[in-house]
């Protein structure tokens, strides 16, 4: 028995050992690093100089950092509850007999076969302020243009409706496969109990989907807390860092000022933020599963 042990440990180890490598090669040794420059001082050549906290005491007094934190909070605020509902909604249309279901999916799907950049570049021809198909359509109307890129509030609005096209065919999917897990048995009972169809959503389907919703909670606030691509296509962060945010923010202290100390710094930020988070999610849907 012992002999037979030791042979499946050292099969489980040889099946892990590569994932396992890739990670401390790829995530971890990288992150390691990242903490250590985060003390320094430096352009990402030559050594380094050791300023212990300076670069986290910097943050504390940097407004356009606290800009960027305001904007990655309101970012994460509109678009996760708003791509999450709307994934919701399409998976219960896409559930039902809905006509013309497979263009549908394939227009929510679009998007996920595609890179960020890709993305964001489709947005661009719709969202350019000059030559955008958008403005076009409203400028034939006789409407305004809204100025998509030079104006803050817009350039907020085009991002979001951007990211919210790139994310809703995801959390559109994992709802549908959640709702075909659901056991049929739980909404014929409610039928028979006359329940109607708000009634049976409110207390049998989103109940029953409450895994699925803890899990794309988390992944679409994360993804929300790291948006870059789209912004930096985009808007680049502008104007005026109206859509600046902390990875754009880090990215560009990083690689155009070559102080990536502090890059570093704000990506630390950024990190414990996401971990506190998570964190504080997972005991909250604990302690619901505790209730229950």
């Amino acid at each position: 028995m012992r002999q037979a042990a030791r042979v499946e440990a050292r099969a489980a180890y040889a099946f892990v050992a590569p994932t396992a490598l890739l990670l401390g090669l790829f995530v971890f040794l990288p992150l390691a690093w990242a903490v250590v420059i985060s003390f320094q001082s430096t352009d990402g050549f030559g050594q380094g100089a050791w300023i212990g906290l300076d670069n986290y005491a910097r943050l504390l007094g940097d407004s356009r950092f606290w800009r960027a934190s305001l904007n990655t909070l309101v970012f994460t605020v509109v678009v996760t509850p708003l791509s999450i509902g709307l994934g919701l909604a399409a998976a219960l249309l896409l559930d039902a007999a809905l006509p013309a279901r497979p263009l549908f999916r394939t227009v929510l799907i679009l998007p996920m076969a595609v890179s960020g950049v890709a993305t964001a570049l489709v947005g661009l021809l719709f969202f350019d302020e000059n030559t955008g198909v958008l403005n076009s359509i409203l400028a034939s109307f006789g409407l305004s243009e809204p100025a998509w890129q030079s104006d803050g509030p817009w350039a907020f609005a085009s991002v979001v409706l951007v990211t919210l096209w790139w994310r809703v065919g995801f959390n559109m999917l994992i709802y549908l496969t959640a709702l075909q897990g659901t056991d049929p048995q739980l909404h014929e009972s409610a039928m028979l109990d006359g329940a109607s169809w708000v009634q049976r959503l409110r207390h049998v389907t989103i109940p029953a989907l409450r895994p699925a919703t803890f899990f794309l909670v988390i992944i679409n606030v994360i993804y929300s807390f790291q948006v870059f691509d789209l912004v930096f296509v985009l808007t680049g962060g502008g104007p005026e860092d109206s859509t600046s945010v902390l990875v754009t923010y880090a990215y560009e202290q990083g690689f155009t000022q070559r102080d990536q100390g502090y890059a570093a710094a704000v990506g630390m930020v950024l990190l414990v933020a996401t971990l506190a988070f998570t964190t504080l999610q997972w005991r909250l849907n604990r302690g619901r599963d505790g209730e229950a």
